[in-house]
């Protein structure tokens, strides 16, 4: 009876995946928690507002007028007084679209625009093509700094016969995620974690550069679930578009990968814990040219390159004793072998690998499927999993195994 005591207000949009909400309103039910269902009218043609009164126990609202609490209590304003958190499972494109331009035109709606700061956790479930359209990723990123929190779709078959991302996250997921928001584990309290996210920008002339691509996604995703564990985070970050995490005590904002060298040692010794994610660049040009590079007819132009600083293998020669030095490794083959070298060679702790050729697991995506391999124990290869969720299973794996007493 894990949700005991708290009340969850459950939205459910138009999505074919919508019967997936029965079953987990069944389990928030089954685990204490009161449930309001909420049934946008659209996605009344998928399931029936029966079925939720029957697993809830409670009214099922489906149209803004309603007056689920009686005559003298204005529903939508009452749902969010109530509510220990929103989950909206599944969400559609059109109802992203609407939350993002803040409509209220249906019950569900109108409870999100008038929430006075409870948290919101979004499940999205439609097309692939729907979910990777510039304008639904607007949307996600709109309602993301908003504050609300996304429950990253699954990739697998949909309804329509391909295979892409869009599947409804699984009740047993959303469940966890909500048990993560309600009861925030704070196992990181008292600690010093470091985290280089993104790529470096080594500089051929003025204008030109060169660098890789990193969006810092994943080493972002770390340092925010850090935070939110209890720790005190620095954040030293190549350049992203990204906002600065919720939560990070300190954040620097690098070039170069000599920049980032020299922003990680300053600090690397007081550190508990150092997360090494950024893609730095293996090479520099050997001279930067002061101004723009012509181009000069149809010769052939050769940059003379100089291995830059390995930072993570230095981090590893630093290390104290007792702190935890975590690498990562982006690979296109030979994903094992490569990894286990590096957690060897660089005095690493735990090293997280992942085949960036997968669906799923390349750069920019807000996906990720890794592996964990420590110097002792079997690897544990996670399935495809939101960016934060790896972030927090690989938080769980150094609480489990590294944050020993005994270390």
């Amino acid at each position: 009876m894990i949700f005991k005591g708290k009340t969850i207000v459950l939205g459910v949009g138009a999505s074919i995946s919508a019967y997936k909400s029965a079953d987990l309103c069944s389990k928030l039910a089954q685990e204490g928690a009161t449930v309001y269902p909420i049934i946008t009218e659209s996605a009344l043609k998928f399931v029936g507002a029966a079925t939720f009164w029957g697993l809830s126990g409670q009214p099922v609202s489906t149209g803004v007028f309603e007056e689920a609490f009686g005559p003298s209590e204005i529903a939508h304003l009452r749902y969010g007084e109530l509510a220990d958190v929103i989950v909206i499972a599944p969400a559609s494109a059109d109802l992203l679209a609407r939350l993002a331009g803040g409509f209220c035109d249906d019950m569900l709606s109108a409870v999100v625009v008038a929430n006075p700061g409870k948290p919101v956790l979004i499940a999205p479930a439609m097309n692939t093509h729907m979910w990777q359209n510039p304008a639904t990723q607007w949307n996600r990123r709109t309602l993301e700094r908003r504050g609300y929190i996304f429950i990253e779709p699954g990739v697998g078959r949909l309804a329509e016969g391909i295979v892409g991302a869009g599947r409804l996250a699984e009740p047993a997921e959303i469940v966890e995620v909500i048990r993560e928001t309600l009861f925030p584990r704070r196992d990181l309290e008292g600690k010093r974690v470091l985290v280089t996210a993104g790529p470096t920008r080594e500089a051929i002339d003025p204008v030109r550069y060169i660098t890789n691509r990193s969006s810092g996604k994943m080493g972002y995703a770390i340092a925010e679930a850090a935070a939110a564990r209890g720790a005190y985070v620095t954040l030293v970050s190549g350049p992203t578009h990204l906002p600065q995490p919720a939560g990070i005590a300190e954040m620097y904002r690098v070039g170069s990968a000599a920049n980032m060298a020299e922003a990680v040692f300053a600090r690397s010794d007081a550190q508990d814990i150092i997360v090494a994610c950024a893609a730095v660049a293996d090479y520099a040009p050997t001279a930067t040219a002061l101004q723009k590079i012509k181009k000069s007819g149809d010769a052939d132009f050769a940059i003379a390159l100089t291995p830059t600083i390995d930072i993570l293998k230095e981090l590893g020669r630093r290390k104290r004793p007792g702190q935890i030095l975590i690498g990562f490794a982006a690979e296109t083959e030979n994903i094992a072998a490569n990894a286990e070298k590096k957690l060897h060679e660089k005095n690493l702790d735990l090293i997280v690998a992942n085949d960036i050729t997968k669906e799923g697991a390349g750069f920019d995506t807000d996906t990720n499927i890794v592996t964990l391999y420590q110097k002792q124990g079997e690897p544990v290869t996670l399935p495809i999993m939101s960016k934060r969720a790896v972030a927090d299973a690989i938080w769980n794996k150094v609480n489990e195994n590294l944050l020993m007493p005994n270390r």
